[in-house]
């Protein structure tokens, strides 16, 4: 195929995949800015006057960029998992593999939906904030940069998923018993310094402490890992997934056997 016909290719599926959440944006959108706006409500304004300041910030500052992301990660995670486990339980995901669309087309198709649906209710979430919390973006850029990266990677995480899961329930066992606790325990709600010794040493290896630093860095100035570190780790592991997954497209793991 051409150049011109990959970039066809590529549209099509990403037209695909961003018709398929927005037609039912009640259920893809709606859910995280109602479940964020809570969080606002219980942790922020309840919660939070109890707790004092953190960081030097108020408590409910502090944990927005945090909640925006949690949101971004989820949302990325969910529309590829459950779009390209459907594609399977419906057959045509044969029909993509067996047409001339090279294997990292597809890939990327599956991909972008996915970070075009977590970009759109991150900044949905972040509108939901600004009612809640007076936002200013110290580093736009890294702001920008760091959800479009956390995007890609969570995508990556719910294609891999989707390839491996033989039932609808299989999608749901790796955001219930893995993502979910990772995010909880990534500095969303704390920062690492009030844990004890061990336990900050013991957090350094929960890959989603770096995203939500370098966001919170992002957005407040402030972080507990130096964001340089975090952008290492993201795009390290950006590339091993990846890899991983056009391997297992290539294969045909789940799809063939």
């Amino acid at each position: 195929m051409t150049l011109h016909e990959n970039v066809i290719a590529y549209y099509t599926i990403l037209i695909k995949e961003i018709r398929r959440f927005s037609r039912i944006w009640i259920q893809t959108i709606l859910p995280a800015m109602v479940t964020t706006a809570l969080y606002f409500i219980i942790f922020g304004n309840l919660i939070g006057k109890q707790i004092g300041d953190m960081e030097g910030f108020t408590y409910l500052d502090y944990i927005v960029p945090g909640l925006i992301l949690m949101s971004i990660i989820t949302n990325s995670y969910a529309n590829v998992v459950s779009s390209f486990y459907s594609a399977k339980f419906q057959r045509n995901i044969e029909e993509m593999l067996i047409s001339p669309t090279p294997n990292y087309v597809i890939l990327l198709g599956f991909v972008s939906g996915g970070v075009a649906r977590g970009m759109a209710v991150g900044l949905a979430v972040t509108i939901v904030a600004a009612f809640f919390s007076n936002i200013e973006f110290n580093h736009f850029f890294i702001v920008v940069s760091i959800a479009f990266l956390t995007a890609i990677l969570f995508s990556l995480a719910g294609f891999i998923n989707g390839v491996f899961a033989k039932s609808f329930d299989d999608i749901s066992i790796v955001p219930t018993f893995i993502l979910a606790p990772l995010t909880y325990l990534g500095g969303i709600f704390y920062s690492i310094s009030v844990l004890p010794e061990f336990w900050q040493t013991a957090s350094l290896a929960n890959p989603i402490l770096y995203m939500v630093s370098a966001f919170r860095y992002g957005v407040l100035g402030a972080s507990d890992i130096n964001v340089w570190v975090s952008y290492s780790i993201i795009i390290g592991f950006i590339i091993a997934l990846f890899g991983f997954s056009l391997y297992l497209l290539e294969k045909g793991h789940g799809i063939r056997s």
